[in-house]
């Protein structure tokens, strides 16, 4: 008997796994635009969106922060954004002095102003880093959100809104977590591009007729 597995029990079902998981997202829009205007305030107002997360969420956090820093889809003013998961001598000075635990905390303490946002990623929502990282940002007066898996975790009670994905395999989380973060990056640059159009377009019109 084929020790190899087939492509139904792996591909298939990962495939299906990966639709529930898109409807769950779909299911969210309402939060997901609760979080879109929060970010698109955050950046109009001069503040930066931060993020920070372990492993494949460490990983997207530095994807997010690049699509809006660089772009997404179109050609428009670069916006604020900084991964807390990409500088090796903080994350291990840090690590060193303090412990692991307030590896981002203890740069929201430094680079975090009223007004910022955080991005809190972590799909068992029990991260002890990243929750001290939430912790450590709302009581600098920054706005908090979560993306976590099935319930939130701990992470549910420390931030103004949470994404939280109905599942509890890591996979399907982050691929859910990919699409939201995505579709936020699209949100923002569109209401980016038209603002500045607007401001543009008002610019050029003669002064009598303003």
């Amino acid at each position: 008997m084929s020790s190899i597995p087939d492509d139904e029990s792996i591909f298939g079902k990962a495939i299906a796994e990966h639709f529930e998981v898109v409807r769950q997202v779909e299911a969210q829009q309402s939060v997901l635009e609760g979080i879109a205007r929060a970010m698109t305030a955050v950046l109009r107002n001069g503040g930066k969106i931060l993020w920070c997360g372990n492993g494949g969420s460490a990983a997207d956090s530095q994807h997010l922060a690049a699509e809006l820093v660089g772009r997404f889809r179109r050609e428009r003013r670069s916006l604020a954004s900084i991964a807390l998961t990409t500088d090796s001598s903080i994350l291990t000075a840090v690590a060193n002095d303090y412990g692991y635990e307030a590896v981002f905390s203890r740069q929201i303490e430094g680079l975090g102003n009223i007004g910022d946002l955080l991005v809190g990623i972590s799909t068992s929502g029990s991260s002890h880093n990243v929750i001290a990282a939430l912790e450590a940002a709302r009581s600098q007066g920054l706005v908090t959100v979560g993306f976590t898996g099935e319930g939130g975790g701990k992470i549910a009670q420390r931030v103004d809104h949470l994404l939280a994905i109905a599942s509890r395999d890591t996979a399907r989380i982050q691929e859910a977590h990919i699409l939201a973060g995505h579709m936020l990056c699209d949100w923002i640059e569109i209401d980016f591009l038209r603002t500045e159009a607007a401001i543009q377009a008002h610019a050029a019109q003669p002064e009598a007729a303003r």
